[in-house]
């Protein structure tokens, strides 16, 4: 939740400071912000890979693991198709390309403002961080009413990290690796269904 925040105090404060201050263009056109997300997917694979004991337990379970994170790409492709019928001034394709960011606004809001422009990675930047913030606020609720494995689902990339505590809490201790799993699996697949939808 705190991390949420302060995503949301960085962007609306640059959206202020874009508003109020005439900022050279070198800092905020060309291929900065794609250097910057290299750094990023850097990161993420140091993370995963000195994270030994999720390898370990991804060695161990059986391969019906990866229908979690299946029926998760496969039901966000799926409500956002029915969503897109409602949404004016948009294509498929772009609801598609912002709705497989699956909460992992950071990487997502990069590559589809590359491909697509600003105002598509900023709608992307909102609702990534939009689905984060429901899968924290709500996952009580997804437990009650949709099983245990709601919460690790609507949270999608961020059911390894930033919404995991509150899976643990809520779906109990015996999930954490299938959340582990889940997220990591959702995460790696980012930045290629995002560039496959911006491409296409």
């Amino acid at each position: 939740m705190r991390e949420s925040l302060i995503i949301g105090i960085c962007f609306f404060a640059g959206v202020l400071l874009g508003r109020l201050v005439d900022i050279p263009g070198v800092f905020i056109e060309g291929e900065g912000a794609l250097y910057v997300l290299y750094v990023l997917m850097f990161l993420v694979g140091v993370s995963i890979g000195r994270d030994r004991e999720v390898l370990q337990a991804l060695r161990q379970q059986h391969l019906k693991i990866v229908l979690v994170p299946l029926a998760t790409i496969v039901g966000t492709l799926a409500g956002v198709a029915v969503i897109s019928c409602v949404i004016q001034g948009r294509s498929l394709i772009d609801c598609l390309a912002v709705g497989v960011g699956f909460g992992y606004y950071s990487l997502s809001s990069v590559f589809i403002t590359q491909y697509k422009g600003a105002e598509l990675g900023t709608i992307a930047l909102v609702a990534n961080v939009l689905r984060e913030l429901f899968a924290l606020l709500t996952a009580p609720w997804l437990v009650r009413y949709f099983g245990k494995l709601a919460p690790i689902s609507v949270g999608g990339a961020t059911s390894m990290d930033t919404t995991l505590p509150v899976i643990t809490r809520y779906s109990g201790k015996e999930f954490v690796v299938i959340s582990m799993v889940h997220g990591m699996t959702v995460d790696f697949c980012v930045p290629f269904l995002v560039t496959f939808f911006c491409t296409i």
